[in-house]
């Protein structure tokens, strides 16, 4: 969902860090019940929460959560698959297009992620099953 920076409230900076905070945890939930069933794979998988910016009503801030599926064998640790997910992510535009300077006529916006923490999380849970219910 995009909001302008005239939405941009307490409220909502709330509801950002609540839904970031939630989904960092969930890492941790998903590396302990899945570690075990890719190890025995020769897989790698991870599960992560990451930051840019330290504001997040300053263009630059962005966090993901995102899962990555590495081959184990391989010694270069080629990436089986990729799986991210922009929880909010605030830049600055003109006539839709990103700029990193504040030019004249230039909005700050942001977009929140449309999904709820629960349908996040079964996003993630069956983007995991079926990458399990592959060969590899």
């Amino acid at each position: 969902m995009k909001y302008q920076q005239k939405d941009f409230t307490q409220e909502l900076k709330t509801k950002i860090q609540q839904l970031e905070y939630a989904l960092k945890e969930h890492s941790v939930t998903l590396l302990r019940e899945n570690k075990s069933v890719f190890d025995n794979r020769n897989i790698e998988f991870d599960a992560g929460f990451d930051i840019e910016g330290s504001d997040h009503f300053q263009p630059g801030y962005c966090s993901t959560f995102s899962i990555s599926i590495t081959d184990q064998i391989n010694p270069t640790g080629e990436l089986l698959n990729l799986h991210v997910i922009t929880i909010w992510e605030c830049q600055r535009s003109l006539f839709g297009l990103p700029v990193s300077k504040n030019i004249p006529g230039s909005k700050i916006t942001g977009e929140l992620v449309d999904e709820s923490l629960k349908e996040l999380k079964e996003e993630l849970q069956e983007y995991i099953e079926e990458f399990l219910s592959e060969e590899y």
